[in-house]
């Protein structure tokens, strides 16, 4: 591992929050005033050094913290040392969407007729039409089939056809993780409980009884689309297959205990909404046509909506919660607002990466995706402390990530902390990154990136171990403490 240690400033000043989420696009020219020089940070060869040497695990390290107004550097490590952020992208996503959709953008999904509604039915084909909401649900389904039966309608004579050309189909996030991870599901422009169905499973006389269905709040309807079959056997746990109209899993019976369940991803959304949709229509009464995706964008008139909420609120839980397909979809919606429409992920990512170079000072930054959940994105430690100074200690972002909590070494939470600190976690396997902003008591504001990595090891491991694989817990543990005390350490070395 090597040991390389640096004093400097970010010489290129950096946009303001503000500008960087009104405009509707990346500006025309870069706005760097320089940063006016200060006296040398304390040093730090001691404290720093010992943190990185003792922490007991594989690979690179590589850190920045600066002042968050200034961007004066004040301590740093292999900073130009490119590494997967993992899911700090998010940060990054989430200035991209807010800047290019805005605050308060919401997303909404339609209940579309292309004929007229006369004595209860409708004459021609009923549409739902996605408009990419990440956090559409079983509940808002619902709803929509209320206001179906508001406006009168009680039959349609033609088919039911689902929509969602808005954003692209993606599979799945990374082709490179196995069929059953939840966090890994399609993306399209018509998505439905974070794309994942809920399978849950008992033990009963004769083997399991399973059940697949959508559960939301208030709701958990059967899903016909989506199929388990027990199987006797040890391994694999999982297998999975495209049927025509359906997704077919299997699992192995030596897994499954008693009883439990999880949740399953989706590979097939459109299908997904309309199973589910279908049976809130019969619960109020209402008989669709025949199922059918439609790529052609059908001519008609909205007879029920539902709206999300604000972006800002859907990228608060992003970054709480580390929601890929979250990410992927504002992600995809903001290339689409400034006039792209994104083949892929990959296309999408790379439009992120370009606008981040002027507008955030990331000139080397490469994004493969907006969740960071392949590890083929790059992202030197320097550049995503340049891009938090960007966005402004009193900007919009530093408001929406999340509390991190100051433990002591046995775990517990610090009573007297010597600062707050809000920050976006990233785990891979053998990855483990965080990046924000430490607010010390005095009030001034630290930004800081910390990305460790063993891509080594993280290349060794096989398709089949990556959810669990040997040794990745305790390495991922023991990064978390070296961040924790570089945290602490730092907080304390600049209260003053």
């Amino acid at each position: 591992m090597s040991q390389q240690y640096s004093r400097r400033f970010i010489l290129a000043g950096l946009m303001s929050g503000s500008a960087v989420l009104a405009q509707a696009g990346a500006p025309e020219t870069s706005l760097f005033p320089p940063v006016k020089p200060k006296n040398f940070a304390k040093s730090v060869a001691n404290p720093t050094e010992r943190i990185v040497a003792g922490a007991g695990f594989s690979g690179d390290v590589g850190f920045v913290v600066a002042d968050a107004t200034t961007g004066e550097i004040l301590e740093s490590r292999n900073a130009g040392l490119a590494m997967p952020p993992a899911s700090v992208a998010k940060a990054i996503t989430a200035l991209y969407a807010l800047q290019a959709l805005g605050l308060g953008y919401e997303f909404s999904t339609r209940l579309v007729a292309t004929g007229p509604i006369s004595n209860g039915i409708l004459n021609g084909d009923l549409v739902l039409l996605g408009g990419g909401d990440p956090t559409l649900n079983t509940d808002a389904l619902a709803v929509l089939a209320q206001g179906l039966k508001n406006a009168g309608v009680r039959e349609v004579t033609g088919d039911f056809l689902v929509h969602s050309a808005v954003l692209p189909y993606v599979r799945s996030i990374d082709k490179e993780q196995p069929d059953h991870l939840g966090y890994n599901p399609a993306v399209s422009g018509l998505n439905l409980n974070f794309n994942r169905v809920h399978f849950e499973w008992k033990r009963a006389n004769s083997g399991y009884s399973v059940a697949m269905d959508a559960r939301s709040d208030k709701y958990r309807p059967e899903v016909h689309m989506a199929k388990m079959v027990v199987k006797k056997r040890a391994t694999p746990i999982y297998t999975y297959a495209d049927g025509k109209d359906s997704e077919q899993w299997t699992v192995a019976s030596g897994a499954l205990g008693d009883g439990g369940s999880r949740w399953l991803p989706v590979r097939k959304p459109e299908l997904y909404a309309a199973d589910v949709f279908s049976t809130m229509a019969r619960s109020q009464g209402i008989k669709l046509g025949k199922e059918r995706a439609t790529a052609t964008l059908p001519k008609g008139s909205v007879v029920a909506q539902v709206q999300s909420e604000k972006l800002q609120l859907i990228v608060r839980d992003m970054l709480k919660y580390s929601t890929n397909i979250t990410a992927e979809v504002i992600g995809l919606s903001a290339t689409r607002g400034r006039g792209i429409s994104p083949r892929n992920l990959a296309t999408s990512g790379a439009k992120m990466s370009s606008w981040a170079g002027p507008a955030l000072g990331m000139n080397t930054a490469k994004f493969v995706d907006h969740s960071g959940l392949s590890g083929d994105s790059r992202v030197p430690a320097s550049e995503m402390v340049s891009a938090l100074v960007a966005a402004k200690p009193n900007g919009a972002l530093h408001g929406l990530m999340k509390n991190i909590v100051l433990k002591s070494p046995d775990g517990k939470k610090l009573n007297n902390a010597p600062a707050t600190v809000r920050a976006k976690t990233g785990t891979l396997n053998f990855v483990s990154a965080l990046a924000g902003y430490i607010t010390l008591p005095n009030g001034r504001v630290l930004a800081f990136a910390i990305f460790t990595a063993d891509l080594k090891k993280r290349t060794q491991i096989g398709k089949s171990e990556r959810e669990r694989p040997a040794g990745g817990r305790a390495w991922a543990q023991n990064s978390r403490k070296m961040q924790q005390e570089l945290l602490q350490g730092w907080a304390r070395t600049y209260a003053s």
